[in-house]
């Protein structure tokens, strides 16, 4: 069996253009000079027929009309078989209410990313009688679509931004943010859209994989308060950047992953801007920067 996937949104929370976002980025995308992206989301399938969405951003319903495969193939019959969520982050959550109008699919994501939805009432409109939730340990094989199976595991992250007390710890290790082993046969890869740090134990994990989906989400890590758009880091944010010591970039070296693609962009990221010497030395680096309907196979 082969994994295919293909990227429904590679850009973080807001894509891009981002609604009330006047940076260059959106702007260049409001007058189509550079791909729009829409919000963060991957479809995966081990026969082509079959598919799994990796977290359900809120563009879904513009997502899977963009995607043929994962068209309906009848008046109510759909290849959607699941959806599974990595967080409980509004980017990742919300596209759930786009598909309660009584489809048949499941659920799966950790107790404390059910617990997340189940606190909120209006989760309730996508019925579990239909739509069943199940819950997944981490670090325990789920089949979430024929033939294709999805291994949890916890990296660094915090919870999510309306979860937030006064002190935020922002490499919390557990279930609210974890990364996704997804296996067909023999082939495998990863997704892990939110990281905030690549610790020894991610890197073990990683070591020598075929194919690893990533968090891309700034190129730097002051990128926002630089640009006069925000007063967070990405680090304060939960996501570790591309460049710099501790980027992705420097830490994912040496690490032999025979493919890396960036996911999860925010609209400031310059890498964004396919003429950008940030985006030609993330290649330069051996990294892809992914884009809404690429479709990569294992």
């Amino acid at each position: 069996m082969t994994i295919r996937a293909r990227i429904l949104g590679a850009a973080a929370g807001g894509g891009l253009p981002q609604w009330n976002c006047g940076c260059e980025n959106c702007n260049l995308a409001r007058a189509g000079r550079i791909p729009a992206q829409t919000q963060s989301s991957l479809a995966v399938s081990a026969n082509g027929t079959d598919w799994a969405i990796l977290n359900a951003s809120p563009d879904i319903r513009q997502q899977l009309a963009d995607a043929p495969a994962l068209h309906p193939t009848g008046l109510r019959e759909m290849p959607l078989r699941s959806v599974l969520l990595t967080n409980g982050d509004i980017d990742h959550v919300a596209g759930l209410l786009t598909l309660r109008e009584m489809q048949p699919f499941t659920i799966f994501a950790t107790r404390g990313i059910h617990d997340v939805l189940r606190d909120n009432p209006i989760f309730a409109a996508v019925n579990e009688k239909v739509v069943p939730r199940e819950t997944v340990a981490l670090d325990a094989p789920a089949e979430i679509a024929p033939g294709l199976y999805a291994t949890l595991f916890a990296v660094p992250g915090k919870v999510p931004l309306y979860l937030e007390g006064e002190t935020v710890q922002t490499d919390l290790i557990g279930e609210q943010t974890v990364g996704v082993h997804l296996r067909a046969g023999d082939d495998d890869a990863y997704y892990i859209p939110g990281c905030a740090l690549l610790n020894d134990d991610l890197r073990d994990r990683l070591r020598g994989a075929s194919m690893v989906f990533f968090d891309g989400t700034l190129w730097q890590d002051d990128e926002m308060v630089r640009a006069g758009l925000g007063a967070k880091t990405g680090k304060r944010m939960g996501h570790m950047s591309m460049s710099g010591p501790d980027g992705s970039i420097a830490g994912f070296a040496g690490l032999d992953v025979a493919r890396k693609i960036y996911v999860h962009m925010n609209n400031t990221n310059p890498v964004l801007r396919p003429d950008s010497a940030e985006k030609a030395k993330a290649e330069a680096a051996g990294w892809i920067i992914g884009h809404d309907g690429m479709e990569i196979t294992t």
